[in-house]
């Protein structure tokens, strides 16, 4: 018998992702993310086009949620801008060695495969380094960080070193490189 969802879309993108999450987008076939999610291929093309579209939109999708927990994190009551932008970087200790996340997993497969996938990913990307160059600024001005001459380049900075990071993680499968990432970190915020 198969589950009613209240959102068909939502459920076949959250079922593409634990897949994807795991093999990567070219290791996984259509079929595979039909049965995972026990709907038709009709109703896989009444919400995606093409494979291609359903990565588009798994990427938006994650982004949004990705950023939303971003927000929670670094706006949480009572933590200075320092505390609450180390929290963030203390929860890519907890991704299963920085391998859960989508934009380690994702960026360099499809950058050359697909276009508005690779402006999917880079957006989300921009849309992360934005915040945490507010939040480097307000931890200038609540005084828990130095100020930044360019916050705007000291984030760009930091999410490259973790991004970097989050890869090396991956190939080592231990979390030295997120390690060094923290002391390079609380060396740059001076912490």
């Amino acid at each position: 018998m198969k589950a009613e969802y209240t959102d068909v879309r939502q459920h076949i993108l959250d079922q593409g992702k634990a897949i994807i999450t795991r093999k990567g987008f070219a290791g996984v076939g259509l079929n595979e993310i039909l049965t995972a999610a026990d709907v038709p291929k009709g109703s896989f093309y009444h919400y995606f086009k093409s494979k291609e579209l359903f990565g588009e939109a798994l990427l938006e999708d994650y982004v949004t949620q990705y950023l939303a927990e971003m927000d929670a994190t670094l706006s949480a009551p009572g933590k200075t801008a320092a505390q609450a932008l180390m929290d963030y970087w203390t929860g890519w200790f907890d991704q299963d060695c920085g391998c859960r996340c989508l934009v380690v997993k994702l960026s360099s497969e499809v950058a050359d495969m697909s276009e508005p996938m690779r402006l999917a990913l880079l957006d989300g990307t921009n849309q992360i380094i934005a915040r945490l160059a507010v939040t480097l600024q307000q931890g200038a001005a609540d005084g828990s960080l130095p100020a930044a001459a360019d916050a705007a380049h000291t984030a760009q900075t930091l999410y490259q070193l973790w991004l970097g990071a989050a890869m090396l993680t991956k190939l080592r499968r231990d979390p030295s490189a997120l390690q060094s990432a923290w002391q390079a970190t609380v060396a740059l915020l001076k912490l």
